[in-house]
């Protein structure tokens, strides 16, 4: 698993980012808000640390959306504002912990621990997820926002493919071989047919939508901010 680290003081980043790196963590980093909430709601991460002061989006904003979206990836919160006030916001906008700045490496880790420990022992590792959907690989259930969607076995198939896979445009001829494991064929429907059986379950009563279709390319299951 990853961290996300996101700082726009590169000399902090670079720093948090060397240090974790030689804890052997995998780390991906970002610059601004903007940027750090489109990675965290695209990949899996163990932690995410984030600076307050951000451009495009700052810290409790994206605590807010990322919240929002269903993610609940733990957030630890950088800023130079320590007072207990500041804490009890950063903590009701959504965060797991806060760190004041200037702050020792050490205890930086000690809460990166802390917090990774604590999800470890929640983290279900056959779930897969992105936003507010999830799917359990071992139960074989879907649910979105709370609710259950139930699925046929090749819808299942589908849409996990789509998850592992989100973000990248998915062809027509791509999801025949891998999915119904035969050559595409340009005269039937079957592709469209079952990706609007899809769309109906996982989208249709829900304000953001997830699979987005790409004129003469395929389809894509992403996050539209």
């Amino acid at each position: 698993m990853k961290i996300l680290v996101i700082e726009d003081e590169v000399k902090t980043l670079q720093l948090i980012k060397q240090g974790l790196e030689e804890q052997q963590w995998e780390v991906d980093i970002a610059y601004d808000g903007s940027m750090g909430f489109q990675l965290a709601t695209r990949h899996q991460y163990a932690l995410i640390i984030s600076d307050i002061i951000l451009p495009m989006l700052n810290g409790l904003e994206l605590c807010k959306k990322l919240r929002h979206e269903g993610i609940d990836t733990p957030i630890l919160l950088l800023t130079a504002l320590g007072t207990t006030d500041d804490k009890i916001i950063g903590l009701d906008a959504g965060a797991d912990d806060y760190l004041a700045k200037p702050f020792e490496f050490k205890e930086l880790m000690a809460r990166v621990r802390a917090l990774t420990r604590r999800m470890g022992s929640i983290v279900h590792t056959n779930l897969l997820k992105v936003a507010d959907l999830e799917m359990d690989l071992d139960t074989k259930t879907v649910v979105r926002a709370g609710k259950e969607i139930p699925l046929t076995a090749k819808e299942f198939t589908l849409l996990e493919y789509f998850i592992r896979h989100q973000g990248r445009v998915i062809s027509k001829v791509e999801l025949a071989e891998k999915i119904w494991d035969i050559t595409f064929d340009t005269g039937t429907n079957v592709i469209e047919v079952y990706m609007n059986f899809l769309r109906k379950k996982i989208d249709k009563d829900f304000d953001t939508k997830l699979l987005h279709t790409q004129i003469g390319m395929g389809y894509v299951l992403k996050i539209v901010s």
